[in-house]
C-alpha cells in the first residue's frame, strides 16, 4: 500500500492543488497551524478531502508524530510578508529545523520544498535570505532534500492572478518603475507536477530553479493579459524610491502592513534564468506562458 504523503501549509492554494492532483491516487496526510486552515480543508469534497492534523511547526516531536509512516515529505510554509506577530524566522528557519529533525525522526524518505526565485543566505533581501537559510538547513539536514525555487505563480486563484487582472482591466496600472521589473511566471499546474515529479525522481539532494519558459517586463505582461481581457490600461509609472518610503511608513505604523520593504523588493526582483536545465531534470514540458495566459485568465471571466 502507498504510504501517505505528507504536506505541510497544505491549505494554501499550491496544497489544495496538489491535494485534487493526487486524489485517488495517493493518500494525502495535510499539516496545519490552526484549526482555522483546517477546516478549510475538511470543508473539500471527496475524495480530495486529505487527513488533516494541526501541528506547531516549531515542534520537531509534534511534526515527527504527525509524519509517521509517510515516506515522503513535502514543505510549503513560508511568508512573503513579515509583520510584528509573523516574523521570517518563525516562518522559514525554524520550521525547517524542526521538519528536519521530524523527518529524521519518522524514517522519511525525502522531503521535497518550495521557495522563492533569488533565495540565498548571502541575498541583501530579509525575506530571500530568510528563505534561502530555510533551504540550507532543509539541504543540509539527514533526510535528502529537493528545493524547488520558483516565481510568480499564475493559475485561476492565484493571488498574482487577480492582482494582474486588476491592472489590466482598470483604466490605470500603477507599476512600480513603470513595470521595468523582469517576471517568468510559472503555470500553477507545471509547479504541482514538478512536485510530483520530484517524489518520483531518484533520491537525491539539489536546488533547481524552475520558472516559465518566457521572461518578460512587468508592463509587458500586464498588457499581454489587457489585451486578453479587452482591457485598455494606461501605465502610471510609481517611483521606487517612493514606494519604498511608503512602505517603510506602513512598517512603523501598521502592525499588519499592506506593504514592506522585504516584500517590495521580492516583487521587484528580476526573474531571467533558463529553466531548461531544471525541467530537464525533473522531465517537465513546460507549458508556454500564452496558454498559462488563457488558463488564468478566461475571456469570459473578464
Amino acid at each position: 500500500m502507498t504510504s501517505p504523503l505528507l504536506v505541510t501549509g497544505a491549505n494554501g492554494r499550491l496544497g489544495r492543488s496538489l491535494a485534487r492532483a493526487v486524489a485517488g491516487r495517493r493518500p494525502l496526510r495535510a499539516l496545519v497551524r490552526s484549526e482555522r486552515a483546517a477546516a478549510t480543508l475538511r470543508a473539500l469534497p471527496e475524495p480530495t478531502r486529505p487527513e488533516v492534523v494541526c501541528v506547531d511547526w516549531s515542534d520537531a516531536d509534534a511534526l515527527a508524530r504527525a509524519g509517521a509512516g509517510c515516506e515522503d515529505w513535502i514543505h510549503l510554509v513560508g511568508i512573503l510578508k513579515e509583520t510584528r506577530s509573523s516574523r521570517y524566522e518563525d516562518a522559514h528557519e525554524r520550521p525547517a529545523a524542526a521538519l528536519a529533525r521530524a523527518a529524521e525522526k519518522a524514517g522519511a524518505r525525502r522531503i521535497v520544498a518550495v521557495s522563492i526565485l533569488g533565495a540565498a543566505p548571502s541575498a541583501a533581501n530579509a525575506c530571500l535570505a530568510s528563505k534561502g537559510r530555510a533551504d540550507a538547513i532543509l539541504l543540509g539536514g539527514a533526510v535528502a532534500a529537493t528545493v524547488l525555487r520558483v516565481p510568480m505563480v499564475l493559475g485561476p486563484d492565484e493571488l498574482a492572478a487577480a492582482a494582474l487582472r486588476a491592472r489590466a482591466t482598470g483604466p490605470f496600472a500603477f507599476l512600480v518603475r513603470g513595470g521595468a521589473t523582469l517576471e517568468q511566471p510559472i503555470d500553477a499546474r507545471d509547479l504541482v507536477r514538478a512536485l510530483e515529479l520530484a517524489l518520483a525522481a531518484p533520491v537525491e539532494r539539489s536546488a533547481l530553479d524552475l520558472a516559465g519558459p518566457e521572461s518578460l517586463s512587468q508592463r509587458e505582461l500586464v498588457m499581454r493579459v489587457a489585451r486578453l481581457l479587452g482591457g485598455h490600461p494606461r501605465v502610471v509609472p510609481l517611483p521606487l524610491a517612493a514606494v519604498s518610503a511608503l512602505a517603510w511608513c506602513f512598517e512603523r505604523l501598521s502592525a499588519e502592513p499592506p506593504l514592506t520593504r522585504a516584500m517590495l523588493g521580492v516583487l521587484e526582483h528580476d526573474d531571467r534564468i533558463d529553466p531548461g536545465p531544471a525541467a530537464s531534470r525533473l522531465g517537465l514540458a513546460l507549458t508556454p506562458l500564452e496558454a498559462t495566459l488563457r488558463f488564468s485568465f478566461p475571456a469570459e471571466a473578464a
